[in-house]
Parts: structure tokens; C-alpha cells; sequence
């Protein structure tokens, strides 16, 4: 299975829930009380500016749960690019059942969008180097399945998805634990020898326990300048996969990319991305 072809019966408890919370406890009021039951319609969900998109399986998932018996036609999938104006999907039948599932099937096809249109930016900036842009965990609570979905469809790549995923060994992690050795060595001695190490430093002599002492094969580079990262790279020499965080910025992605490093990790591509405009016109 391709994460980026998640089965529906994954995505539909977070759809369902949100489609729970916006119907409350007696329904679309104003729909029922405007819009005959037996009228029909034909409505387009249209892209209001230029994005990658995301959340078109999940707002075609929001329309069916409302209405099973909708006509729904995908026009611009998932992972494509659209223009403004581009028609994104058609859904035909009950205009009650259109209105009713509206407002939830355009939220998650605005926010997720947002998120795939910021990562191929990010993405784009590092074309012709071998890193990768990879998010993180910062994302909306509830929501980091369709989130980190979103990521892929903009080109990026998934870091953990839980705390369950890897050993991720972080500046707090070292500190409660004593030190870098400690860390490691205790790592080593109680983990699985199936379970990704990763460990995070922020300065050079760090870098050089952690290679002296092994047991880890990822290292995040902290907050580290470009010049610091690219010693980082040249330490490292291949014994380890390297990845960059902090302070990431579209600005400054490139020249991260260009010291070598493997992967590039964001929480912005999550947390900070804007929503993009989709309607739903009739």
C-alpha cells in the first residue's frame, strides 16, 4: 500500500468525526428548512488560485458519507497541480446532501492543499540536490494522518508518523539520560534490534561521540549554520544518513540542501502552511 493512496476505511473516522461536528445534534436546520428534499443539482468544486492539491479522496469520502448516492466525478487528483479557475471535482444528486457535506469537504480539500502546495515549494528548492524534504510531528491533533498525506502529495516525505515509529534521541532525551553516551549505550542495551535509531546534537564534538560510540544510524543536525552543517556531512562521511532541522525556511532551504545532507525536516510544511481556496459552486 502506498501512503499516498491511504484505503478510505483509514481516512473515514476522521471524516466522520469532523462531519459530526459540523451537523451537531439535529442536522443542516437551515437546509432543511430551505431546500425541498426532493431537489437535485449539479455542483463543481473549483480552485480559486494555483496549488498542489490535496484532500480530493477525502472530500469525495465527506460527500459519500452524507450521501452514498452521489454522482461524484474527480477532475484534478491528488499529487496534480490546478490552475485557478480548474474545476476539481464534480458531485451531482440531492442539493441537500451537497450543502450538507459542503463546508467539511472544503475545509479539509483548503487546508490540506495548503499543506501540499507549501511542501512542493519546498521541494522545488532543493531539486538537483539528494536531500529530501520531510515533515514532522507538529501537526494538527487528530489530523496527522491526512496531514502527512498531504506531504507526499506535495512531494515531500514522511518522518515518524507516532512515538511508537522509531528511537528518536532528543537534546531532552540526552539531558535526562546523563549525556550522549549514556543515551546511546542505554539505547543498545534495551532496544530492539528492528527499531531505527535517530539522535539529535547541536554541536560537532557531540557529533564525534555519537560516531565514536555507534549504535545510531541517523543523525538530526540541530539548529546548526550551513557552514557547521557541511563539516557535520564531511564528519560523517557516509557512516550515517544526516538530516537538518531548525530554522527552515523557503529562503534558506536550498543552502541547507547543498551541504550535502540527506534529509531536510520542517515542522512548518504542517503548522504554518495557509489554507488555498476551493469553492463549491452550483
Amino acid at each position: 500500500m502506498s501512503f499516498a493512496n491511504v484505503p478510505n476505511l483509514l481516512l473515514e473516522p476522521i471524516i466522520r468525526t469532523a462531519l459530526m461536528e459540523d451537523l451537531g445534534s439535529y442536522g443542516d436546520v437551515t437546509t432543511r428548512a430551505v431546500v425541498p428534499a426532493t431537489t437535485t443539482c449539479h455542483a463543481e468544486l473549483v480552485a480559486r488560485e494555483d496549488a498542489v492539491m490535496s484532500g480530493m479522496q477525502v472530500a469525495a469520502i465527506a460527500f459519500q458519507l452524507i450521501d452514498a448516492d452521489l454522482e461524484i466525478t474527480t477532475h484534478i487528483s491528488d499529487g496534480q497541480r490546478c490552475q485557478k479557475g480548474d474545476t476539481l471535482m464534480t458531485i451531482k444528486g440531492s442539493a441537500a446532501s451537497i450543502l450538507s457535506g459542503e463546508r467539511v469537504a472544503l475545509n479539509f480539500a483548503g487546508r490540506l492543499s495548503g499543506i501540499a502546495t507549501k511542501t512542493a515549494r519546498f521541494v522545488d528548492k532543493t531539486k538537483g540536490t539528494r536531500a529530501r524534504v520531510t515533515c514532522t510531528r507538529k501537526t494538527t491533533p487528530g489530523l496527522r494522518l491526512v496531514e502527512k498525506l498531504a506531504v507526499l502529495h506535495g512531494g515531500g516525505s514522511n518522518h515518524r508518523f507516532s512515538l511508537s515509529d522509531a528511537i528518536m534521541i532528543k537534546d531532552n532525551h540526552i539531558a535526562a539520560a546523563g549525556g550522549v553516551r549514556q543515551a546511546l549505550e542505554a539505547v543498545q542495551a534495551q532496544a530492539s534490534h528492528m527499531m531505527a535509531v535517530e539522535i539529535e546534537v547541536d554541536r560537532l564534538d557531540q557529533l564525534s561521540e555519537v560516531l565514536e560510540i555507534g549504535g545510531a544510524s541517523v543523525v538530526l543536525l540541530d539548529n546548526m549554520d550551513t557552514d557547521m552543517m557541511r563539516k557535520a556531512v564531511t564528519i560523517v562521511d557516509g557512516r550515517m544518513k544526516t538530516e537538518a532541522s531548525g530554522n527552515v525556511t523557503l529562503e534558506r532551504v536550498h543552502s541547507i540542501a547543498a551541504t550535502g545532507v540527506d534529509y531536510i525536516s520542517s515542522g512548518a510544511l504542517t503548522h504554518s502552511a495557509p489554507s488555498i481556496d476551493v469553492g463549491l459552486d452550483f
